[in-house]
């Protein structure tokens, strides 16, 4: 169990669009800080890509780092989003 002077050493990051939007990641924070830059590994409809995220903001939520991510379409490689409506 951490101590109280146990520093935090996780942040949550919120992917804000893109194939994983509305995912949320606990990262770990390297000498203190959080990353700008994420590259995820994920599979869309059977199918391994990488998709990059760029930091937006960063805030305190309850004591704990929470960093959102935009979707970089450019340095990604490509998906088609599939449209769940009928």
């Amino acid at each position: 169990m951490a101590s109280p002077e146990t520093p935090n050493v996780l942040y949550t990051a919120e992917f804000i669009d893109g194939p994983l939007e509305g995912q949320v990641d606990s990262r770990v924070l390297v000498h203190g800080a959080h990353d700008s830059r994420i590259s995820m590994l994920a599979a869309v409809e059977g199918i391994e890509a990488l998709f990059w995220y760029d930091e937006v903001d960063e805030r305190d939520v309850q004591g704990r780092l929470h960093v959102r991510y935009r979707f970089d379409s450019g340095d990604s490689d490509p998906y088609l989003p599939t449209d769940d409506q009928d």
